[in-house]
């Protein structure tokens, strides 16, 4: 791996050299890792953090989210919606351009227009481009430009959420000759009009980006952002030689915490390990990511019919110890999913809603009210899962055979798990939901009757007339506290009928090397890095 970076700053420094700033300083370069590898960086297939993270430095779009979720302006620096909440007018800068390009007639990047949202939109729309984002303009009725700064965006129905939306990378804006030049191969020849330009991409071994000097934001002192020289991305598999290269000091941060290094970084309160606490910093905050128990209720296919009954559901729901689990097998680095199914981290975050909380003995009253005292003459349930939770559900394994529920553990493959789920093969199943926008309706969609899978999101075939009639309500409502009121009511339907049983809420974490700023968690997990800066007292050890 030592021969692979030797290899890489060279290639690096000839392409910062390029620029026509003062030369360049080798740590004004931030480095991470992609283990995952990335497949496309056109912001049409933004569908996974491997390929969103690239993105957030390459594209831009009308909106963007600020640190509490709330869209702000971006391209658009003013927007106005019609009261009936059908029609958003959007006005555009006029000093935001296009990465320069073969793809255009002079190779310059040209001045982005309204029409090129629209152009943008229709094709995430388009069938044949086959964006896994098109959901997001379903309701998106008609798109048109005024003039070259104003764009109109008619919706079939009103939506508060739709601001939320346009800040996704699915509604990132391309140029049509982009399109055009590269055709398919428009994912690997990006061209956006972000703080990064692509510099140099050899696929397996390493990714540049290079600061884009003609990038229209600004920071709040007025200076251009963004901050750095280059962006670096390497592509290594394995999650121990990844964290040997941050140790060594050749990547600059560490997204996440894997079991691989673990045990050597955090002590087992979840704190940072002391021996590194002079080099490395430790950042957190909430994640937008909720990892759950879903259970199949309609389901007449399996044998064992005792999930189908509620107090089996709430007695199982209510014999976990979630604390225990989350400071054993998380080390402290996730909440307790006491409050329903909505994350901590959204502004409608219910703090008072009464969700499930580790009472044996409301477990046992729950399975006796089932006909199952102490568990007698209850079936073995089944749960499946993947790899990577296997400790998780050997623990509830464990918790919920003491109350008498015998728990047996299916272990499945990532595709074919996810697969199952999918087509309602599963009666009893782990799963996790990150938020695809910043509002609860993310969530809730997920028991929305008519989103019942294989057509959509409902992997538990929840189907309540009065929860689909107040979730109807709840995405009709303007005002924003009435609409958290509802949402918060239909959380606590979901507590009701134990259709899902929370666990916990997730943490974002990333372990970055001292003397780099501007790595601000958010809850989104987003990776933004026009504003990160390395001071000059940095110590890096990566040589050329």
């Amino acid at each position: 791996m030592k021969t692979k970076m030797k290899h890489l700053y060279p290639l690096l420094l000839l392409c910062l050299t390029a620029c026509t700033d003062a030369v360049p300083r080798l740590h004004n370069v931030f480095c991470y890792n992609e283990s995952k590898g990335i497949p496309t960086l056109d912001p049409a297939f933004a569908r996974t953090q491997a390929i969103i993270n690239p993105c957030m430095q390459l594209y831009c779009g009308l909106l963007q989210l600020d640190s509490a979720l709330h869209p702000k302006p971006c391209i658009a620096h003013r927007y106005y919606v019609t009261r009936d909440g059908l029609q958003y007018t959007f006005n555009l800068r006029k000093d935001v351009f296009f990465h320069d390009s073969p793809a255009f007639v002079d190779g310059q990047g040209r001045r982005v227009v309204a029409s090129d949202f629209v152009y943008s939109f229709y094709r995430i729309k388009k069938p044949a481009t086959a964006s896994p984002g098109s959901w997001t303009l379903a309701n998106m009725d008609t798109a048109y430009a005024i003039n070259d700064t104003t764009l109109v965006l008619r919706l079939r129905q009103p939506s508060p959420i739709f601001l939320g939306i346009l800040a996704m990378p699915y509604c990132f804006v391309v140029p049509h000759e982009a399109i055009e030049f590269y055709g398919a191969d428009f994912g690997k020849h990006p061209v956006g009009t972000g703080a990064f330009y692509c510099k140099a991409w050899h696929e397996g071994e390493k990714l540049v980006l290079r600061r884009n000097p003609r990038y229209f934001e600004r920071d709040k002192n007025g200076l251009a952002l963004p901050y750095l020289e280059a962006v670096n991305i390497i592509f290594i598999p394995d999650k121990q030689s990844e964290f040997l290269e941050f140790v060594q000091g050749n990547i600059d941060c560490l997204i996440g915490v894997h079991p691989a290094s673990r045990d050597e970084l955090l002590l087992h309160d979840g704190t940072l390990n002391p021996k590194y606490a002079q080099g490395v910093q430790m950042l957190q905050g909430d994640y937008l990511n909720t990892e759950y128990l879903g259970i199949l209720i309609d389901s007449t296919e399996f044998a064992n019919a005792a999930l189908q009954n509620p107090n089996v559901r709430r007695a199982i729901a209510y014999g976990i110890d979630r604390p225990k689990m989350i400071q054993y097998l998380r080390r402290n680095l996730a909440t307790p999913a006491r409050q329903g199914f909505v994350p901590k981290g959204l502004p409608s975050f219910a703090n008072h809603l009464q969700g499930f909380d580790y009472q044996p003995d409301t477990a046992l009253f729950y399975l006796a009210q089932a006909g199952y005292p102490n568990g007698n003459g209850l079936p073995p349930i089944t749960l499946s899962t993947t790899d990577d939770y296997l400790d998780i559900c050997e623990f509830l394994q464990h918790e919920l055979g003491q109350l008498g529920i015998t728990i047996r553990l299916n272990v499945l493959s990532g595709f074919g798990y996810r697969q199952w789920v999918a087509e309602g093969k599963l009666e009893f199943f782990r799963a996790s939901w990150i938020a695809d926008y910043p509002d609860a309706e993310s969530y809730l969609s997920l028991l929305y009757s008519p989103n019942r899978s294989p057509n959509g999101p409902n992997y538990t075939h929840f189907a309540n007339a009065a929860y689909d009639n107040l979730y109807n309500k709840a995405i009709a409502e303007p005002d924003e506290q009435r609409r958290w009121q509802h949402y918060c009511a239909l959380d606590s339907m979901l507590v009701e009928q134990a259709v899902i049983v929370p666990l916990f809420y997730d943490r974002a974490v990333r372990f970055v090397r001292r003397g780099i700023a501007g790595m601000r968690p958010n809850p989104m997990n987003m990776l933004i890095l026009k504003e990160v800066q390395i001071g000059k007292n940095y110590q890096s050890t990566k040589t050329l």
